[in-house]
């Protein structure tokens, strides 16, 4: 099967024949490409009917030529591989802002189908082929997500009250957006905080009443926030670090060998064939219920702080066991 690029190749050929008063037929198209004349004739019933091409065949010229010269031809220059990255995209964003980027993504899905349908393509097959899974991620409103990208787009001030699992009572904040991180299936926005002239991160499923201000911001430097995205291990970053490292037995050693905890972890190999694995952490909160998933199978060796954190879990976890 002709892949993407020459089919487009096939159409954008044609389509300037025809812009050039050419009067092109399906001969033409046939022995310019040498494909068979019925292969030429589905190309120009899919240029018409599904691309929108207001052809229109003139027996006196023995050739086609367009209704509305203000036509132009919708091209789509990319290779079957790149077309194939955003449909399976779709699925992967497909539980994302419910109501927003999932719809839009279905729209942008139909689309590109309907200009590939020539591959053979529809979207029941590529939701057979490829699916996406995920889980305890929190959910964010479609009106949420707009509000939020419009003043991240614009560099616009944005207001909203902010719902922390710690504070019984939300906040009013006021913040200059600069970043939205999908994390984990979540949305994330990474913003300079008014309230604490701080930088923060705010969930966006534990935001409510949003107001976007008119008032615009300069954005501040791309390194006063980047390592707040990818400085250390996990959604936790900050300023200090400690270098954790963990031990894994011979046996769970097999699994996390094909693991990325992080871009710039460390793994050192053990006699008994366990091994050890060391990255940065900025906060024990996240690393440590990672850790617990893993039981027996895994060690804290340092630092003696997460050690002793990881620990003291362990002892009250057994006492509720016990009873």
């Amino acid at each position: 099967m002709a892949g993407s690029a020459i089919i487009y190749e096939r159409f954008t050929w044609f389509h300037r024949q025809v812009k050039a008063g050419l009067y092109p037929n399906t001969r033409h198209l046939a022995e310019h490409f040498e494909i068979s004349r019925r292969t030429a004739k589905r190309h120009i019933e899919f240029m018409r009917d599904r691309l929108g091409a207001p052809l229109k065949y003139d027996h006196s010229r023995c050739g086609y030529a367009y209704d509305c010269n203000a036509f132009d031809f919708p091209l789509l220059p990319v290779s079957q591989e790149e077309v194939l990255a955003v449909l399976i995209a779709r699925k992967l964003l497909s539980h994302s802002a419910e109501g927003f980027i999932s719809k839009t993504m279905r729209r942008l899905g139909r689309k590109i189908l309907d200009q590939t349908a020539e591959l053979g393509w529809n979207s029941e097959h590529l939701d057979r082929l490829f699916s996406s899974t995920w889980h305890g991620f929190t959910r964010t409103s479609a009106n949420t997500f707009q509000v939020v990208t419009r003043a991240l787009l614009e560099n616009r001030l944005i207001e909203f009250a902010y719902h922390s699992p710690l504070s019984e009572a939300p906040t009013s904040r006021m913040v200059e957006p600069h970043h939205l991180q999908h994390y984990m299936a979540s949305w994330v926005l990474i913003a300079w905080c008014r309230l604490r002239n701080q930088w923060r991160k705010f969930y966006l499923s534990r935001m409510s009443h949003l107001k976007i201000h008119n008032e615009t911001f300069i954005p501040r430097s791309e390194s006063q926030w980047r390592p707040m995205v990818e400085g250390t291990f996990g959604i936790f970053q900050g300023e200090s670090a400690s270098l954790v490292t963990l031990l894994f037995n011979a046996f769970r050693a097999k699994w996390i060998r094909e693991q990325v905890w992080h871009p710039k972890q460390m793994i050192r190999e053990m006699p008994d064939g366990g091994v050890e694995l060391s990255f940065k952490v900025a906060d024990f909160r996240e690393v440590k219920m990672k850790i617990l998933e893993f039981g027996a199978d895994v060690e804290v060796i340092e630092p003696t702080a997460l050690r002793r954190e990881v620990a003291d879990e362990i002892r009250k976890m057994s006492r509720m066991y016990e009873r």
